[in-house]
């Protein structure tokens, strides 16, 4: 019996190699990303490919920096690897400052329910 039981475990594995490739057995199943649209602009497109590689919208959507803390964040992200053409930059970070600056209201969050449930706390 164990020994037919290793023949299972054996025939998985080269299985798993073969129709997964080498990396199948250690993969974890894609976590879906946030990606909420990013305000109309002529840096949309730009902002939404280098920016929402590797982060959700929220994280745009909420930040309220002036232009030079776009500048300082722009780069920073660019020496970690984010994808910007040199001549994109400056229009980026306009696009970023205009639209996600320290005047502009509060992010605000979309809710899935329209009504609020009773939580138990404060008057009803």
């Amino acid at each position: 019996m164990a020994v037919s039981a290793l023949r299972f475990v054996v025939a998985f594995i080269l299985l798993k190699l073969v129709v997964g490739g080498p990396f199948a057995l250690s993969q974890k199943p894609a976590t879906p990303k946030l990606t909420e649209d990013l305000p109309p602009g002529p840096m949309q497109a730009k902002a939404t490919t280098s920016c929402l590689e590797c982060h959700e919208g929220r994280i745009i959507l909420q930040q309220r920096l002036s232009q030079a803390a776009w500048t300082k964040e722009v780069d920073k992200m660019i020496k970690w690897g984010a994808v910007v053409d040199a001549g994109d930059r400056d229009a980026l970070i306009d696009y970023l400052s205009s639209n996600f600056s320290p005047a502009q209201p509060p992010y605000e969050p979309p809710r899935s329910a329209s009504k609020k449930s009773g939580t138990g706390k404060g008057p009803k």
